[in-house]
Order: C-alpha cells, then sequence, then structure tokens
C-alpha cells in the first residue's frame, strides 16, 4: 500500500507478459511446405507464386512456416535456381510496395533449396524440421509434400515420406499429387493402390487446376447462393442443354511424347470438363460449405453418367501433327499418327433432373480461339410480336436465355459470370465479384454485353493460389478423391479403348478450319456437319474412304446378301427395316420385330432411334430374340442394350415391348417357372400365325445363332417356341426362339460385322444344312425371305 506504483508496474508487466504469451501460443503451430520437383518447369510458373500468395494471406495469423524446396538438382544449381525465382514473385495490386517488398523478403528467408534424393536425405530433412520447430518454441502444426514430379516417381518419394518424413503425433500430413493419374481405368486403379499403401485417402490431395479457376470454383457458390431462382430452372423442364469448352490457339509441339500417349480426351475432357460436369449436374448439398457433403453428391452425379458409344465422340487432328511427331521422336516418314488434338463428346446423365438434356464436352488444339466456357442454354417457348430491334435486354422473353461461368482468355480477357438479363438479377459474394463496366461493341454468345449482367472477380487469383489456399486448409471437395478418379476412367476407357484405332478428320489449324469441325447431334450420336474432305497432306491414311463404294449386292448361300462398309450397311439395314415395317402397319395394322442381343446390333439400334422419325413405333411390338439369365437391368442383359440404345430414345407404347421373362419368383431362369412357354404363349396371343414379321439375327465366330449353339440339341428342333440353352461362356444360362419359330418369320435378317467373323463367314459359306454343327446354317424361311448384311471386312477380310 505504500507503492502503488510498484503494484501498477507489476501489473502491467504480467499483463503484458500474459498477452506475450498469448500471442506465443497462436503462432506455435508450425507448417513446412516441401516442394518436390522445385526446380522445374510448373514450379517456376505457378507453384513458387502459389506458395508466396499462401504466406501473403497467412502471415502473422496463427501459424509460422517454412517452405523447402527440393529436386534431383545439384544443390548448386538449385539453390540459383531458386533464388532467381523468388526474386522474380510479385505481389497482387492492392498490397502496398512496401509491405510486398517486406514480405517478399520474409518469404525469402523462410525459403531454402536442398537435394533430395536418398532416404538419408528424407530422414536429414525429417530432423531438420524438428530441429527448426524446437528451436522457435513451436508445435509442430503439419507438414505439406507437394509432388510436381512425373508419376513414375510417385512410389519411391511416398515410400520415403511414409517411412522417414511423416510428421509426429497430433500434426497432419498432406500429398499433393499432380495429373496424369493414370492412362485408363487400371493403370488409375494400380496407382491408387500403390498410393493407398502410403497414404490415406484424406492425407491426398490430386490436384486438377480446372477446379482452382475462379468462375468454376464459383459454380457451387453461385447455385447455391441463388437457389430460390434456379430451384425451379435448373433441370431438363427448363435447360436446353449444356455447353462445356476449352479452346486453345497453340499447338503440341514441343509435347509430342506426352501427347502420343494421352491425346485430348485423356489431357482435358477426362479429368478438367468432367469436373466441371458434375459441379453443373450434380445435386445441391444443402450445406456447400461441408466437403464430405459436396464429395458424396459428386460421386453420385458421377455414377448417373450413362455410358459412351463410339458414336458418342467426334475426332481431329491438326494437320501438321504427325509431321511435328516425326520430327521430334524421330518417327520415319511413312508415319501417321492417330493420336486426337480435337474432340468434341456428347454426354447424357441418367436420371430425372436431367434426361435428355445434352452435354456437350469439347475441346482442342490449333483452333480458331483461346477461351474457356461453361454455358447453360435455356428453352425458349416464347414468340414477341415486336420486332427485335424493339426488344428489350431485361424484359424480352425472345431473347436467348443463359447463365454463362466464363473460365478465361477470349474476347472478355478474364474470368466472368454472366447471366441474361431476361433471366434473373444474381446475387453474388460482393467482397470478391464485382459487375463489369460497359463494353460497347463487344458482343458474347451472339449478344452485346449489355444483354447480360455481368460480374468480374474484385482479384484474380491463379488456380494454382486458389488450391494451395484449400489445401492448407483441408477443403478436400476442390480435389480429385479416389473414388472420383476412378469413376471418371470407368465411364471413359470404354470410349477410348473403341476409339483407338479410328483417324481423326484433319484440319489447318486456326481460322482456316473453317466449318470443318462443326458438329451436330441427335439422341445419343454425334457426327460431323460437313462430309470428310479430301486429305489435307498426302501420306498413308486409311485406304479408300467408305463414300467412294456402293453398297455390294450378290448371293450367300442362295440367299440375297448385302454387302458395304460399316456405316453405310447399317443404313441400308436401317432403311429396310423401316420399309419393312411401313408395309407391316399398311396391310396389318401392326408390325412386329425380334431383335437379336450382343454387340452388333448397337449402331442399328442407334441409327433407328436418331436417322428414323417415319418410323411406326406406335404400332410396332418389340420382341427379344434371345436372352442371358440375368436381371434385366444387369448390363450384361440384352434388354438393357435395347433400353440403353434404343426403347429411350423413341416413343413406343410401353405395352408393346416384350422383355423375356428370364427373372421370375427372383429366380433366374428355372425350369419349374416355365418362363419360356410364358413367352411362347404371349407371342402366340399376339402375333398372328406366331410368324414375326421381321427377325433379326447374327452370327458367333462359332456358328451359333440367337442363343442356339452347336452340339446343343435345344431349339434346333421340335414344337417348342421358345427354348432354354446352355451358352458355352459365361452366363451360361440362356433363353432363346427356336430355330423353328425363326424360320416362320416373313423376313429374316442376319447381320455380320467385323474381321473376326471372316472366318466362320468362308467356312459357313461351303457348309449345307447342319444346325447342329452350325445352327446358323439352319436358318432358313419356310415362307419368307433371308438376307444376309455383312461388312466387307467380315465378307472380304
Amino acid at each position: 500500500m505504500r507503492h502503488p506504483g510498484c503494484w501498477k508496474m507489476l501489473t502491467v508487466a504480467m499483463c503484458m507478459a500474459l498477452l506475450g504469451c498469448l500471442q506465443a501460443q497462436e503462432l506455435r503451430g508450425h507448417v513446412s511446405v516441401i516442394l518436390l520437383g522445385a526446380t522445374g518447369d510448373l514450379a517456376r510458373k505457378y507453384l513458387w507464386q502459389g506458395l508466396f500468395q499462401l504466406y501473403l494471406d497467412e502471415a502473422g495469423k496463427d501459424y509460422s512456416f517454412s517452405f523447402h524446396g527440393a529436386a534431383l538438382t545439384s544443390t548448386k544449381q538449385g539453390q540459383a535456381f531458386v533464388a532467381k525465382v523468388l526474386e522474380s514473385l510479385s505481389c497482387p495490386e492492392d498490397v502496398a510496395p512496401d509491405r510486398c517488398a517486406e514480405l517478399k523478403g520474409q518469404f525469402q528467408r523462410l525459403s531454402a533449396y536442398r537435394h533430395l534424393a536418398t532416404s538419408e536425405d528424407y530422414v536429414a530433412l525429417s530432423k531438420d524440421i524438428e530441429a527448426q520447430v524446437q528451436h522457435g518454441g513451436l508445435r509442430e502444426a503439419g507438414r505439406i509434400f507437394y509432388f510436381s514430379v512425373p508419376p513414375f516417381a510417385y512410389a519411391d518419394i511416398a515410400r520415403n515420406i511414409n517411412s522417414s518424413c511423416r510428421p509426429g503425433p497430433g500434426a497432419w500430413l498432406r500429398v499433393v499429387l499432380e495429373k496424369p493419374f493414370g492412362h485408363d481405368h487400371l493403370s488409375a486403379q494400380q496407382l491408387a493402390t500403390e498410393l493407398g499403401g502410403f497414404f490415406r485417402e484424406e492425407e491426398m490431395y490430386r490436384v486438377d487446376h480446372y477446379l482452382g479457376k475462379q468462375a468454376v470454383a464459383q459454380i457451387l457458390p453461385f447455385r447455391d447462393q441463388n437457389r430460390k431462382a434456379l430451384d425451379g430452372l435448373w433441370s431438363r423442364h427448363h435447360v436446353e442443354r449444356v455447353e462445356i469448352i476449352m479452346k486453345e490457339t497453340v499447338d503440341a509441339e514441343g509435347r509430342t511424347s506426352f501427347y502420343e500417349e494421352y491425346g485430348v480426351i485423356r489431357d482435358v475432357l477426362q479429368n478438367h470438363l468432367t469436373e466441371v460436369l458434375t459441379l453443373v449436374a450434380m445435386e445441391l448439398p444443402h450445406n456447400i460449405s461441408s466437403s464430405e457433403s459436396v464429395l458424396q453428391h459428386k460421386l453420385r452425379a458421377f455414377r448417373a453418367l450413362r455410358g459412351l458409344q463410339k458414336g458418342s465422340a467426334v475426332l481431329g487432328q491438326y494437320q501438321a501433327y504427325s509431321e511435328q511427331v516425326r520430327r521430334e521422336q524421330q518417327r520415319p516418314d511413312s508415319f501417321r499418327s492417330l493420336t486426337p488434338t480435337f474432340a468434341g463428346v456428347l454426354v447424357h446423365m441418367d436420371n430425372l433432373r436431367w434426361e435428355g438434356v445434352p452435354f456437350i464436352l469439347m475441346s482442342g488444339k490449333a483452333l480458331d480461339e483461346r477461351v474457356g466456357y461453361v454455358r447453360i442454354l435455356f428453352r425458349n417457348q416464347a414468340y414477341c410480336v415486336l420486332s427485335d430491334e424493339r426488344w428489350v435486354a431485361d424484359q424480352s422473353q425472345c431473347l436467348p436465355r443463359q447463365i454463362v461461368f466464363y473460365i478465361g482468355h477470349g474476347e472478355l480477357g478474364s474470368p466472368a459470370v454472366l447471366v441474361s438479363r431476361n433471366l434473373f438479377r444474381p446475387s453474388l459474394p460482393s467482397e470478391s465479384w464485382k459487375e463489369l463496366g460497359a463494353r460497347p461493341g463487344l458482343r458474347l454468345f451472339g449478344r452485346p454485353l449489355s444483354d447480360f449482367y455481368a460480374y468480374r472477380p474484385v482479384r484474380e487469383q491463379d488456380a494454382y493460389s486458389v488450391l494451395i489456399s484449400r489445401i492448407f486448409h483441408g477443403r478436400k471437395d476442390s480435389f480429385v478423391t479416389t473414388e472420383h478418379l476412378l469413376a471418371s476412367w470407368g465411364f471413359w476407357t470404354p470410349l477410348l479403348d473403341s476409339l483407338a484405332h479410328e483417324v481423326p478428320r484433319l484440319y489447318p489449324g486456326g481460322a482456316e478450319n473453317g466449318h470443318l469441325l462443326d458438329f451436330e447431334f441427335g439422341g445419343a450420336q454425334l457426327c460431323f456437319s460437313q462430309q470428310q474432305p479430301e486429305q489435307l497432306v498426302p501420306g498413308p491414311g486409311p485406304a479408300p474412304m467408305p463414300s467412294g463404294f456402293q453398297v455390294l449386292k450378290a448371293k450367300y448361300r442362295e440367299s440375297p446378301l448385302i454387302s458395304a462398309w460399316p456405316e453405310e450397311l447399317i443404313a441400308k439395314l436401317a432403311d429396310d427395316i423401316e420399309a419393312t415395317a411401313v408395309r407391316a402397319v399398311r396391310r396389318f395394322g401392326t408390325f412386329h420385330l425380334a431383335l437379336s442381343g450382343g454387340s452388333s446390333p448397337v449402331p442399328l439400334f442407334q441409327q433407328l432411334a436418331t436417322r428414323h422419325y417415319g418410323f411406326p413405333w406406335a404400332h410396332t411390338h418389340l420382341w427379344l430374340v434371345d436372352e442371358r439369365c440375368v436381371p434385366l437391368w444387369d448390363p450384361e442383359s440384352n434388354f438393357q442394350h435395347l433400353q440403353t440404345h434404343l426403347l429411350q430414345h423413341i416413343r413406343v407404347p410401353y405395352y408393346n415391348i416384350h422383355p423375356m421373362p428370364v427373372h421370375l419368383h427372383q429366380r433366374l431362369c428355372a425350369e419349374e417357372d416355365q418362363g419360356a412357354q410364358t413367352y411362347a404363349s404371349e407371342i402366340s396371343a399376339l402375333v398372328a400365325n406366331s410368324s414375326f414379321d421381321l427377325v433379326l439375327l447374327g452370327m458367333g465366330a462359332d456358328g451359333h445363332t440367337a442363343s442356339l449353339f452347336p452340339q446343343s440339341p435345344s431349339g434346333l428342333d421340335g414344337e417348342q417356341l421358345v427354348v432354354l440353352t446352355e451358352s458355352p461362356s459365361r452366363p451360361f444360362q440362356r433363353m432363346s426362339l427356336s430355330l423353328p419359330l425363326i424360320n416362320r418369320a416373313r423376313k429374316v435378317a442376319v447381320l455380320v460385322m467385323g474381321r473376326v467373323k471372316r472366318e466362320i463367314t468362308m467356312l459357313v459359306s461351303r457348309v449345307g444344312h447342319e444346325p447342329k454343327k452350325w445352327p446358323i446354317s439352319g436358318v432358313l424361311p419356310s415362307s419368307g425371305q433371308l438376307v444376309w448384311y455383312m461388312d466387307y471386312e467380315a465378307f472380304l477380310g
């Protein structure tokens, strides 16, 4: 009490000490960032700048940092390289020059290069980090390892990190992986399994830099903030189509070794554009801040993707590409690459929200402009009596209605979100997005910019800066999980396999492409708008084009034979089926068509669905020639093939569709369920004299047809109309129309395609009537017509 000043001083000192303790406590979390491949091109262009931006955003907050550049480059060379890169770093415009210089100096002092090659090097790195943390009196929060290295190096690095360089208890580990993540589904699975042996799923962050693009990163927040306006619009009832586009003006020169292995679909569509598609198509979670919820909804969108067929894509290759490959990879002068540098793909979703809505994915090199965007185009059923000169942008319903997430470049030159004024005024976060100023004369998608509510970022950020920040904050929803990766490869691999030997259309490059690459679509098919032109450069290519041949008419086994290239053959068969249907309906009022399973009829189904609008489907009954004893929803079911490629694209009464009853009483093809007799009774009741108007058959490499197999007496003779049979391959049990029933048909068409059928085609041409050895030889309608449809490869080899 005698010295009140002393008490005051003591109290102040205690408060200051306590405050200092609290501040120290706040800064005790230390994060080490290890950039592997620190002297590489990606690191030089983007990653060091992204790490600097992370430091700018987080400096002085809860964590302290150290940045370790690591590579196989020697210590002296690596230090010189990193020093040069660090000197070139820049701050955003809103950071004052003095402050920028101060922060840049701090970042340079916190960053160092080290040679990292052996397991001993990883042990030394870990000890250095631990010593740094201990010396600063800090607590280690976690370590980030950024793999900016080729995938073949992943396993060794992962093994060393897992064994020697994990942080201690209580600290997290985050491992960042760059694409490519495999070449197909199998290689992606192998890579995932290998990495899964070293890291947990929550520790891995696979980077797709498109998910860091500001316009792409805004898709989910935009949908969330505008739920009220979009709930009634974001569906098949209002959306006409969705376009997801990435165009480039550069070609693949200098990168042909990579491009020869991957091509445009693997390089861009399988990852970047598919990820964007899921953001547009997925159901919106109640809470988009929940990474787990977002990832679950994205996975459901992946699983709703309808399988792609060969006809779902068009491919192109710029004219100079093969010459570049020959030069860069020392290939012979005769070499001609089949690698596509341009692709357009038509994708559909099999769910109620998006059923029937086309999603168009397109990317290419050596095109007329550099631009990327996602465009949702809405249906417009309005008609305006006033002329378009008097249409008002925010009132006229006759103007196009669209929402565009403009990823960058192009006429705008920056990321943007555009909403037609005749839709609604969107809500975007004002702290990060601002309205674009007037740009007189600028037109986008055929309309002046003034037709849109247009917004751009307040501050443009590089995609890697965005993603590095999200890695630091543990936001997994901006990255590709193992499940998503395998789902994507599962979707794309069948298409890639089917296109492996497809010859891409040549195009000159740039504006000279004209309309050469324009494509159009109908149903599940996509095709170029213009016919294949003359080759732009001489060289070995596929000889001669199908258009150089006429349909060949001849005899085969004493019956009419029609032979052509596959595309023309399918078109001819579809025309013949339609003509038969029209005649039958005109004469009898109905048309009874029995269709075979397998892969050969798939192009025919697609042709009928997309090119034959005059087909009398309302009066057509569809039957199956044979069926595998699997549930009707099984991918191996012939009915499922029919449903996927034909039924869901046409308007045929459901009671005119007659699947085979192979699944009764929760059993498959049980004799006691009498499924074969049930189908026979249905045929007898509905088909006059049990004589189908047309039966479509195929021919197996062993001479079987329908599900009637060699050395098996089932269904080759007798009174039964429908029989159960045994196949030599899985699934073994089958149900099939019998040979006597097939031979009652008014017309039987046998479709034979592919070089693998050449041997059996030659054999069957010489044999007599021997159905027990070759069931196809027993097909001869008693009072109808048999016509063979063979492509040139099956007929001529």
